[in-house]
């Protein structure tokens, strides 16, 4: 009887054995994440969740007609050319004039030449020769504020200003306009460089003693342009 109750109990642990075991063979397999950021990577790792001094930066000011941005005028540019010329030119005539004709009374009559045949005969030699060089160094640097004249349906803002200063008699003036995209603006200082400026126009006028030491009077101007000699 004892024998029977012991058999039977052991069947009993062995078929709860087996169930556990096809219930553990049914379930997915899984191994043990032992991460400190396992939370965070189920969410997704990103500052703003992991750091307690996390500060979301400041949304960017839209850009509106009338404002006023500052654009950083860094302009160089240098050109170097030579060129040189070697011409020579030889030419000779040589023509004889043997008959002629005589118009008389609205009539045509042969003129023999009894004098003699007219001739010409000469030669000509010309010799050109041209050796040029040209060095040239332009630099432009400074700041000058603009407004936002107007803003395209692809979102570039037109902009222009004008810059003036006078001290005594020195006058200087900058006048800039183009066209910039939004995404090349610095927004945190409101600038943006000259080389992002499309279709970027630059005038610079220069008055007063500094000015009049150098420039040309209008018959060196004109002798310049016409090249007389």
């Amino acid at each position: 009887m004892l024998k029977d109750c012991s058999t039977t109990h052991r069947s009993v642990r062995q078929g709860a054995a087996l169930a556990a075991l096809a219930v553990l063979v049914a379930l997915p397999a899984s191994g043990q994440d032992s991460s400190l950021f396992r939370h965070s990577r189920q969410s997704g790792l990103t500052l703003d969740r992991a750091s307690w001094m996390f500060e979301p930066p400041p949304e960017p000011r839209p850009i509106r007609v009338h404002d006023i941005l500052t654009v950083l005028v860094d302009e160089k540019s240098v050109v170097i050319s030579e060129g040189e010329i070697d011409r020579r030119k030889n030419a000779s005539l040589n023509a004889v004039l043997s008959d002629w004709v005589l118009l008389r009374n609205m009539t045509m009559f042969p003129d023999p030449q009894s004098a003699g045949a007219p001739r010409i005969k000469g030669q000509i030699d010309k010799k050109y020769r041209a050796d040029s060089q040209l060095e040239s160094r332009d630099s432009m640097i400074f700041r000058v504020a603009v407004t936002v004249a107007d803003i395209r349906p692809n979102g570039n803002l037109v902009v222009e200003g004008t810059r003036y200063i006078r001290n005594n008699n020195e006058v200087w003036e900058y006048s800039l306009s183009g066209e910039v995209r939004p995404e090349d603006l610095n927004q945190q200082t409101n600038t943006v460089r000259s080389e992002a400026v499309a279709d970027l126009r630059i005038v610079k006028r220069e008055s007063g003693h500094v000015r009049d030491g150098y420039r040309r009077g209008w018959v060196q101007t004109l002798l310049d342009k016409f090249q007389l000699f």
